[in-house]
């Protein structure tokens, strides 16, 4: 009995242990719109604006829009993989990229804007490429790639949030750029 009290009190002492969280990168044109719409996914814990992909260590933005470092504008999301799978966020990025668009995204033009997903491991690497080959099945030619993930360098603080912290810039700038409507254009409601 005694040992029976001893391991029932044990068991009932012992954390609850929820699992890790994941990341999963993707390049959709401006890091401030893809930041807005991957943080209103639920299960999503945070979003990061950054880039990543190229050759130059730590760049800083101006670095970056000037083009020659290889990197892309990107964000890293975390998220909660009890609450919201790889496949379902891969699904919300191709929601919200132009996948026909080779010169970069809606009215960013350049390398630093084309759209990318960045896998971390096997698992990803599968998801990404059978929904680029979905995607190539219903649109033909894509300008969307799949690479490894490498080094993902976190942009400038006034860069994090930016929709949050300029609600009318950040508006003003998505319509300009006409990025809801080509959405609607490519993808219906």
């Amino acid at each position: 009995m005694r040992r029976f009290l001893l391991l029932l009190l044990t068991t009932i002492a012992l954390p609850l242990h929820a699992a890790p969280a994941a990341k999963a990168i993707f390049a959709g044109g401006c890091f401030w719109c893809m930041e807005s719409d991957f943080e209103k996914v639920k299960g999503v814990i945070s979003v990061v604006s950054g880039y990543t992909g190229g050759r130059v260590g730590n760049p800083s933005y101006e670095q970056v829009s000037a083009g020659g470092t290889g990197h892309r504008e990107a964000v890293e999301v975390t998220y909660d993989p009890a609450k919201v799978t790889y496949g379902q966020l891969v699904d919300v990025f191709w929601r919200n990229i132009d996948p026909l668009d080779a010169t970069g995204q809606f009215c960013d033009k350049g390398d630093q804007y084309r759209a990318a997903i960045f896998w971390r491991d096997a698992e990803q690497r599968r998801i990404a490429e059978l929904s680029l080959a979905n995607a190539r099945k219903r649109f033909g030619d894509v300008a969307t790639e799949v690479f490894p993930a490498t080094a993902f360098y976190r942009a400038e603080e006034y860069h994090q949030d930016y929709y949050k912290k300029n609600p009318v810039r950040y508006r003003f700038y998505r319509a300009s750029c006409g990025r809801d409507a080509r959405l609607k254009a490519v993808w219906g409601r």
